[in-house]
C-alpha cells in the first residue's frame, strides 16, 4: 500500500509544560458527561427486562415473554417496535441536538454546552423516574437525548484542548472511561432494584444525580485556551494556558493557538469548509469512525445485554448479573487503553481490537446457531453458558480498548480549529444516527437474521479493520495545531492536502 500508513512527523513541535493536578481534576469533572451517556446505555436494557416495567408500559411484550410454548421462537420474544422506540428515541434526539450544540460550543464556549447537557439530562431523568404513561417516558427520553447530544459534542473537544499533546490520548479516554463506569454502575443498580415493584423508577430516576454533578461541575470549570482565544479573550487565554501547563513559558504554544484561531476566523462557513478537498481526511474519519463504531455491534450488547442474555436462557437474575460482569470487563479493559494509547499509539489498538472482536463474534454466532438453530428453540447448559459469556466478555474487552475510546478520541484530535465544531458535530450526529438505527432494528434483526446477526456484525468488523490499516496514520503525540503534517506525510491523504496549509506557529507554513 504505497508506503503504508506510518508517517514520519518528527518535525512536529513539542511544547514546554507538565501535567498538572488542575488539568487532571478538570478533565475528570468534564468527563462526567460520558458517565451520563454510559449510565443511560446500561440502565435501559435492564429496565426493559424488568417485569413490572413491561406490565405497566408494554403488556404485549410481557405476554410474549411469558409464552413458554414449544412453538415460540426465542429470537423473537422481545420484537416490539414501541419497546425499541423507548430505547432508540434518545439517540434520534441526540442527533438533532448535536447540530445546535455545535453552534453553542463555538459561540459561547465548551462550558455552556456541558451545562446544558447536564440540565437536559436532569429533567429527562426526573420525567422518566416519575412517568405514569408512555408519553412521559418518550418525552423524558428525548430530553435525555438532548443532554447526551450536548455532552458528546462538547466534552471530547474540551478534553482534547485541555490536555497536553503527549497525554491527550489518556486524558481524552477519560470520556470513554466514564461511559464504561456509567454502564457498570447502571448494571449494578438494575441488579439491586430488579426485585422491587417500582425498582425501574429508581433506576431511571437516579440518572438525575450525575446530571446535577455535571451541572455544578461545569459552572466551576474554566474554559479552554482555544475557546477563549476563539472568542477574543486573549489575556485570559494565555493565563489559562500557563495554569494548565504549569509553566510561565507558554509563548510558543500560545502563539500557535492564536495563529490557528486567526486562520479559523478567515473561514466564514465551517460546514462548507470541511467539505473542501484539503479537509477530506477530517471529513472521512469524522464520518466513518462513528459509523463503524456502531456497526461493531457493541451497543447491542451494552443496552440490550439483560434482554439478550434472557433470550439465551440465562433467567432474570442471571441475565442482570451477566450484564454486570460484562460492564466490569468494559471498565477494566478501558483502563488498558488509558495506559497504552499514548505509548503504543492508536493504530495498534484499533487493529488488535478488530481482530479480537471478529474472532469472538464468529464463535458466539456459531455457539448460538448450534444450540438454537433457525427455529430459535433450545437452551445452554451451565458450562456452555459460561463459555458464551467468556467470549462475549472478550469481545467487550476488545471494543473497550480500541473502537470504544478511540472512536471519540481520534475525531476530536484530528480537526484543526477552523473545522473542529463542524467535525465534532458530524462525529456525534453520525454516531447518534446509527446508534438510533441499531437500537431500533436490533430486536427485529435478531428475530429475522437469528444467529446470523453476529456474523453480520463480524463482517463489518473486517471492513473497518482494513479501513484503519490502509487509511489512518498514527496521531500519537502530535499537537492538534500540527496535525496537517500527518496528512501531508501519508501516502493517500497527501494528494488532498496542499503544501501551503496552517501548521504550528503560522497560518501559512509549507509542509515538507
Amino acid at each position: 500500500m504505497a508506503g503504508g500508513s506510518f508517517v514520519d512527523v518528527g518535525g512536529a513541535r513539542q511544547y514546554e509544560g507538565k501535567v498538572t493536578a488542575f488539568v487532571i481534576i478538570t478533565c475528570l469533572v468534564a468527563a462526567m458527561g460520558g458517565f451520563l451517556f454510559g449510565y443511560d446505555l446500561g440502565i435501559t436494557g435492564g429496565v426493559t427486562s424488568m417485569e413490572p416495567f413491561l406490565i405497566k408500559f408494554f403488556p404485549s411484550v410481557y405476554k410474549q415473554m411469558k409464552d413458554d410454548s414449544e412453538s415460540k421462537n426465542q429470537y423473537c420474544k422481545f420484537d416490539n417496535q414501541l419497546l425499541t422506540l423507548f430505547t432508540s428515541s434518545l439517540y434520534l434526539a441526540a442527533l438533532i441536538a448535536s447540530f445546535f450544540a455545535s453552534t453553542t460550543t463555538r459561540m459561547l464556549g465548551r462550558k455552556p454546552s456541558m451545562f446544558l447537557g447536564g440540565l437536559f439530562f436532569l429533567v429527562g431523568a426526573l420525567l422518566n423516574g416519575f412517568a405514569i404513561n408512555i408519553e412521559m417516558l418518550i418525552i423524558g427520553r428525548i430530553l435525555l437525548g438532548f443532554g447526551v447530544g450536548y455532552c458528546n459534542q462538547s466534552v471530547p473537544v474540551y478534553l482534547s484542548e485541555m490536555a497536553p499533546a503527549k497525554l491527550r490520548g489518556a486524558l481524552n479516554i477519560g470520556f470513554q472511561m466514564m461511559i464504561t463506569i456509567g454502564i457498570l454502575i447502571a448494571n449494578l443498580i438494575n441488579y439491586g432494584t430488579s426485585k422491587h415493584a417500582n425498582g425501574w423508577r429508581v433506576s431511571l430516576g437516579i440518572g438525575a444525580v450525575p446530571a446535577i454533578v455535571l451541572c455544578i461541575g461545569s459552572l466551576c470549570l474554566d474554559d479552554t485556551p482555544n475557546s477563549l482565544i476563539e472568542r477574543g479573550q486573549h489575556a485570559k487565554a494565555k493565563e489559562m494556558l500557563q495554569k494548565i501547563r504549569g509553566t510561565e513559558n507558554v509563548e510558543e504554544e500560545y502563539q500557535d493557538l492564536v495563529d490557528a484561531s486567526e486562520a479559523a476566523k478567515m473561514v466564514e462557513h465551517p460546514w462548507k469548509n470541511i467539505a473542501q478537498p484539503k479537509y477530506r481526511p477530517q471529513l472521512t474519519f469524522c464520518t466513518f469512525i462513528p459509523f463503524f463504531q456502531q456497526l461493531t455491534g457493541i451497543n447491542v450488547v451494552m443496552f440490550y445485554a439483560p434482554v439478550l442474555f434472557k433470550i439465551l436462557g440465562f433467567g432474570n437474575d442471571a441475565s442482570l448479573m451477566s450484564a454486570v460482569i460484562t460492564g466490569g470487563v468494559n471498565v477494566v479493559a478501558t483502563l488498558v487503553s488509558v495506559f497504552t494509547v499514548d505509548k503504543f499509539g492508536r493504530r495498534i489498538l484499533f487493529l488488535e481490537g478488530g481482530a479480537q472482536m471478529f474472532i469472538c463474534q464468529v464463535i458466539v454466532g456459531i455457539m448460538i446457531g448450534t444450540k438454537f438453530g433457525l427455529n430459535g428453540q433450545g437452551s445452554f447448559s451451565r458450562g456452555e453458558a459460561d463459555i458464551l459469556l467468556f467470549f462475549i466478555c472478550a469481545y467487550v474487552a476488545a471494543f473497550a480498548w480500541s473502537w470504544g475510546p478511540l472512536g471519540w478520541l481520534v475525531p476530536a484530535e484530528i480537526c484543526s480549529l477552523e473545522v473542529r465544531p463542524a467535525g465534532q458535530a458530524i462525529n456525534v450526529a453520525v454516531n447518534m444516527f446509527f446508534t438510533f438505527v441499531i437500537a431500533q432494528v436490533f430486536l427485529t434483526m435478531l428475530c429475522h437474521l437469528k444467529f446470523g446477526l453476529f456474523f453480520f456484525f463480524a463482517g463489518f468488523v473486517v471492513i473497518m479493520t482494513i479501513f484503519i490499516a490502509l487509511l489512518l496514520p498514527e496521531t500519537k503525540g502530535i499537537p492538534i495545531e500540527e496535525m496537517n503534517r500527518v496528512w501531508k506525510a501519508h501516502w493517500f491523504w497527501t494528494k488532498f492536502v496542499p503544501n501551503d496549509v496552517p501548521v504550528g506557529g503560522s497560518s501559512k507554513k509549507s509542509v515538507p
